[in-house]
């Protein structure tokens, strides 16, 4: 593969990255604050969203490996054909409706479009990684370019996001010192006036961040379409049939390597999917951080996307299983950051999550393909299970994501968040002190324990790949 086309592959990536970012560390707070929906519809607007992506996964997975083969690929069709959909959805999502009974109906419909789109187009393209080479180092340096320019979006997002929308959270009044203003009306005064009007400051600063990054969405898928070449199954003999849909999933769930890898970053992906979406609300109202919560957010970002490259060169020399303790460490340093709120620890801990969250993302997709290989391996005469692999694991990921994001916002709800006010209750800031702290430690030491049973070593991926080149 040439670095050219390594690269385009990446960039293609980044513009769902840039939007998906965008969504974890700012639709929880929009709807709470900018949109002055309750915490329990929130909740169902973020669960049942992820929850109709994840759905949509093995849909997805069926309907691609029926695909025929055309003159630009099998997969690249579905990437080219959901992307307007897609663009057309996620401005939608951000849009204030000037009615205000149907607004949650509002959000979660186009919530759940975007969702379901973006499966539309994340599973052909990361099963694409199979039908750039036969190589397992090509493909790795493939998956690491892709990782890199996916957190440089995620980057991207998050900071066009923040910096844009800034503004919108930002009150003189609740600048005022709680020791000196004792009043409960400081306590209760909304920091945010609810914005009915589509056209108000808070609503227009979220379209225009919005308008910005459906632009930088189409601007990667152009990149990746003119310049990546899929090539057809590389392993294929002309006599293999394509595993039935149904056989294929059942097979796959059977896969011990593939249950192990699913269930650890299942519990590490939430783990970091809770960190995402409370982080802004623990800025603002644990941390007493509300006016760097931007900064911090492109602190961890950053942090991920220089970190990358380490980790490739980490894996290489050191294995994939070992990189995985890195994953570990924005444990101690998020416990203190509960603990003891300070500016500059702030963003020490946000410059080691990013070293985490780095870690946490390129493993899984540098990993599944030496599952998919494996499985290769012992079905050596089926062709097509790459996006049952690929399907099934977004599946899996991002229910679990849903759960945890519809279980942190109800929670929320339950000890009495109100939205807009400058100071929440004590059982709210307690709440959000658990979801940054406690309960990703728990998720990510258990998946982690869980990765520990992964059967596939450097060694035995190496007998893979020259038994594979046999048969090819």
């Amino acid at each position: 593969l040439s670095m050219c086309s390594k690269l385009c592959y990446a960039i293609g990536g980044a513009p769902n990255q840039v939007a998906g970012s965008a969504a974890s560390f700012f639709l929880q707070i929009y709807l709470l604050d900018i949109a002055h929906i309750t915490p329990f519809h929130a909740s169902l607007v973020l669960f049942i969203g992820k929850a109709s992506g994840a759905v949509t996964d093995p849909i997805a997975g069926f309907f691609i490996s029926k695909s025929r083969w055309t003159k630009i690929g099998r997969l690249m069709p579905w990437v080219l054909a959901c992307t307007p959909f897609t663009i057309v959805s996620y401005f939608l999502m951000w849009y204030l409706p000037p009615f205000v009974s149907g607004r949650v109906a509002w959000y979660l419909t186009f919530h759940c479009l975007f969702q379901a789109l973006t499966t539309l187009f994340q599973v052909p393209y990361s099963a694409l990684t199979m039908f750039l080479s036969t190589d397992q180092k090509e493909r790795d340096s493939a998956t690491a370019y892709r990782m890199t320019m996916e957190v440089l979006g995620t980057l991207i997002g998050a900071a066009l996001q923040g910096q844009i929308v800034a503004s919108a959270h930002v009150s003189p009044h609740c600048t005022v010192n709680p020791s000196v203003n004792t009043t409960d009306s400081w306590h209760d005064t909304p920091s945010i006036p609810d914005p009915s009007d589509p056209l108000s400051h808070q609503a227009k600063v979220y379209m225009i961040a919005a308008g910005v990054i459906a632009g930088v969405y189409l601007l990667g898928i152009v990149v990746l379409f003119l310049g990546v070449k899929e090539r057809d199954d590389p392993y294929a003999l002309n006599s293999d049939r394509a595993i039935p849909f149904c056989k294929g999933l059942a097979l796959t769930m059977k896969h011990g390597p593939y249950v192990k890898l699913t269930a650890s970053f299942l519990l590490i992906s939430t783990a970091v999917q809770l960190e995402q979406g409370n982080f802004v609300l623990f800025c603002t109202h644990a941390a007493g951080l509300r006016n760097h919560f931007q900064y911090l957010v492109v602190t961890i970002l950053v942090s991920a996307v220089v970190s990358v490259p380490f980790w490739q060169k980490f894996l290489q020399r050191f294995g994939k299983k070992c990189a995985a303790c890195g994953i570990s460490w924005m444990i101690p340093f998020a416990v203190m950051l509960v603990t003891i709120p300070n500016v500059i620890l702030a963003y020490f801990v946000a410059f080691v999550s990013g070293l985490s969250i780095a870690a946490s993302l390129l493993l899984p997709w540098s990993m599944l393909p030496d599952v998919v290989d494996n499985f290769r391996l012992q079905n050596p005469h089926g062709k097509g299970h790459e996006t049952i692999f690929y399907s099934s694991y977004v599946f899996f990921t991002k229910m679990s994501a849903g759960i945890g994001l519809g279980i942190s916002a109800a929670g929320l709800e339950f000890t009495g968040y109100k939205p807009g006010i400058c100071r929440q209750p004590d059982d709210v800031i307690l709440t959000l002190k658990l979801l940054i702290g406690a309960v990703p430690a728990i998720l990510i030491l258990l998946g982690l324990f869980i990765l520990l049973f992964y059967p596939i070593t450097e060694e035995s991926r190496k007998e893979t790949k020259l038994a594979l080149d046999e048969l090819r």
